[in-house]
């Protein structure tokens, strides 16, 4: 049985109890009728990302790619890659309703009932690949972030079929099979950007590493201007690919500087942004650059992002030096 609101915002313990170890989550909170946000999810002054340094005026790269033989689409990837760190692709080959499908998936799955979404957490869960929590790491973070998610390691099909939940596994498989294509082939412009011609199977498995899916779900924030979704953050995936819903939240830090841009969502569109290890393995080259999602406080909002993360046994380190050394 829940406990009553008040009791449940009485005190600190009380709302991290309800919302980690109960696994009630912030859609939990908002279910039971929350009106203001909790001084857990109250950003530091510091840490806010006003809208005094964002700006609407610029954006990142929008990349045609309805022709991946195209020479000059290579150079607007690698370009994007290492100016911006992100960028967004359009007329790729996956298909709008695959798109919509893992959307409303990601809807779907943080609509069951609280009991069967806790089968997933890292208390519960049966696999170490599939899990269900909330903000990032609430257990060390100083302030929690506006968001639930769903995530699942993709090994092989079979333990899919055996560990994904039946509400989004379907989805989620036909959602990364399709865009395995997408990955590879801007995986494969990079590396020409890099003088690496050839990727013999080592080097695939090197850069494909382990996929990761997020379903990523942002409820309406009360005072959203005073919390995040996502805090200000790298990825350490070689490459991210994301797909943003119409309602949108992501924000990217223009590189070396201290502005941020609004990445407002494109119908279609795949937002691609490099990681840690790739900027690592292109020896600088291409940019991982900090990025955070906003609160909403007027729309629940879903993306769905895949991560390629190098594999925990790997050492990471520059293939060779780019092209331009």
């Amino acid at each position: 049985m829940i406990a009553p609101l008040s009791k449940i915002l009485s005190n600190s313990e009380e709302v991290f109890d309800f919302v980690v170890n109960e696994g009630y989550e912030v859609k939990g909170l908002c279910d039971i009728g929350i009106q203001a946000l909790p001084k857990q999810y109250i950003q530091p002054l510091e840490e806010r990302i006003t809208t005094s340094i964002v700006r609407t005026d610029d954006s990142i790269p929008i990349i045609d790619a309805s022709n991946w033989d195209d020479p000059k689409m290579a150079d607007q990837i690698r370009e994007a890659a290492q100016n911006w760190g992100f960028f967004q692709v359009i007329n790729h080959v996956v298909p709008i309703e695959v798109l919509d499908n893992i959307k409303e998936s990601t809807h779907c799955f943080f609509n069951l009932p609280t009991n069967e979404k806790k089968k997933y957490t890292k208390e519960n869960s049966i696999s170490s690949n599939v899990r269900y929590g909330t903000s990032f790491t609430p257990e060390a973070e100083r302030t929690l972030g506006w968001r639930d998610y769903h995530s699942l390691v993709y090994i092989y099909d079979d333990e899919a079929t055996s560990f994904w939940p039946t509400s989004c596994r379907e989805e989620a498989l036909k959602y990364l099979k399709s865009c395995d294509t997408v990955i590879r082939k801007i995986l494969k412009l990079l590396m020409g950007g890099l003088n690496v011609r050839y990727i013999d199977e080592e080097k695939e498995e090197l850069l494909m590493g382990l996929k990761r899916i997020n379903f990523d779900y942002y409820k309406k924030c009360p005072n959203s201007e005073l919390s995040i979704g996502v805090g200000r953050h790298f990825d350490i995936s070689r490459i991210t690919l994301l797909l943003q819903d119409y309602i949108g939240g992501l924000d990217v830090k223009k590189h070396e500087t201290n502005v941020w841009i609004h990445i407002p969502p494109v119908k279609g569109a795949l937002v691609i942004n490099i990681g840690d290890t790739l900027q690592i393995m292109s020896n600088d080259k291409y940019k991982s650059v900090e990025h955070c999602v906003i609160a909403n406080g007027s729309n629940n909002r879903v993306s769905v992002p895949i991560f390629l993360h190098p594999k925990a046994t790997r050492v990471i380190g520059p293939l060779q030096k780019s092209a331009t050394e």
